[in-house]
């Protein structure tokens, strides 16, 4: 009987205690977004707000971009967070964590497809067709065996990318004419009026979503994703690369 009474004491001891810290920790968050909500009123929403692996130090997120305050919210800043000790650079790892892309969640029916061997691997490339770099690694990728390239068309260079995303997507064979244009250079066919071009559109929003502002972009099966073009050894070293966690 004492040791069960002792076992209760020393659980409802440590619930006490994990509460008061939660409850604690609530409150210095709420004091932080209080501070530099009424003294930086034009600062945009804070999503979360975590503590770093430094005392005293916290890291705020606004959407995929970084800040650090103190534990009051008295002082702001951005810039890189580095552990001196391992040479890691804290803010890149933190911001490579946010640009996960869950693969599986990926709309793929509205993406050109096209293939290398028997596609066993998979990429999603978000690309202009108008985007040299793009074209290179749409190039680079004619290097890369067995795998499945899911082309989200986004047209941000201008009108005439508007005219050639619709051109591209429309095609019969849109996986053909895709990479006859963006690795061969041959003239896209004129898209039918009739043709439903609403797949463009979902992928713009889709980037926007993702914060995706430049091409290429390309996200691998780990959930990882590469901004610019890097060539075929690169892509391979990503493509066999361990899954990222959020």
């Amino acid at each position: 009987m004492q040791f069960l009474m002792t076992r209760l004491l020393c659980t409802a001891t440590a619930t006490a205690a994990l509460a008061l810290f939660s409850n604690a920790a609530l409150a210095q968050e709420a004091l932080i977004r209080k501070n530099i909500s009424e003294r930086l009123p034009t600062f945009p929403k804070i999503d979360q707000i975590s503590k770093t692996p430094f005392n005293h130090l916290f890291e705020i997120r606004v959407g995929k971009d970084l800040f650090y305050t103190d534990a009051e919210g008295n002082y702001l800043m951005q810039g890189a967070l580095l552990d001196t000790k391992s040479k890691a650079n804290l803010t890149q790892a933190r911001l490579d964590e946010l640009s996960v892309v869950e693969f599986a969640s990926l709309p793929l029916k509205d993406a050109i497809v096209w293939k290398q061997g028997n596609g066993a691997r998979k990429l999603a490339v978000f690309t202009d067709p108008n985007c040299g770099y793009c074209k290179r690694l749409e190039k680079d990728l004619r290097n890369i065996k067995d795998v499945t390239i899911y082309s989200f068309i986004i047209p941000i260079l201008g009108p005439d990318s508007v005219v050639k995303s619709r051109n591209a997507w429309c095609a019969k064979d849109a996986g053909k004419t895709w990479v006859d244009w963006m690795i061969d250079n041959k003239p896209l066919p004129a898209a039918a009026a009739s043709c439903d071009s609403s797949a463009i559109d979902r992928n713009l929003a889709l980037a926007k979503k993702h914060s995706i502002t430049a091409t290429p972009a390309t996200v691998f099966e780990s959930g990882k994703m590469s901004l610019g073009a890097v060539d075929s050894n690169e892509l391979e070293r990503l493509m066999s690369g361990a899954v990222v966690k959020r």
